[in-house]
C-alpha cells in the first residue's frame, strides 16, 4: 500500500513541477498581446491557461492527499520494521585480519 502511495506521490510531484515550468509567467501576458507568436500555440491564446492551471491545481490537490497518507502510513508503521534492525540481527560481526609487520629495516618502504 505505502508503496503504491509512493509511486503515486512521485508521479504527482513530477506532474506540477512540469506543469509550472511550461506554464507562462505574469509578464508573458504583454508579448502576446503584441503577437510574440502564443496565438500559434497548441491551445490557443488563453485556452491553455485555464487548461494548465486546473490540471496544476489537480496534481497539487493530489501531492496533498498522498503527502498526508504517507504520513499516516509511516507513524502507523510497525515497530519491528527497521532497515537497522535486520542488518544487525542477520549479519554477524567479523574481525578484519591485522596486517603484518615488517621484521627488519629493509622491509620498510620509504
Amino acid at each position: 500500500m505505502e508503496t503504491l502511495v509512493t509511486v503515486i506521490h512521485v508521479i504527482a510531484a513530477l506532474g506540477v513541477v512540469g506543469l509550472v515550468l511550461l506554464q507562462h509567467g505574469k509578464g508573458a501576458d504583454m508579448g502576446a498581446a503584441f503577437g510574440s507568436g502564443a496565438s500559434g500555440s497548441l491551445f490557443g491564446v488563453s485556452g491553455s491557461s485555464n487548461f494548465m492551471s486546473r490540471a496544476t491545481s489537480i496534481f497539487v490537490a493530489i501531492f496533498f492527499v498522498t503527502s498526508l497518507s504517507l504520513a499516516y502510513l509511516t507513524s502507523h508503521r510497525v515497530q519491528g520494521d527497521s532497515v537497522v534492525q535486520k542488518i544487525t540481527t542477520t549479519s554477524p560481526v567479523v574481525d578484519a585480519p591485522k596486517p603484518a609487520e615488517p621484521s627488519s629495516a629493509k622491509d620498510v618502504p620509504q
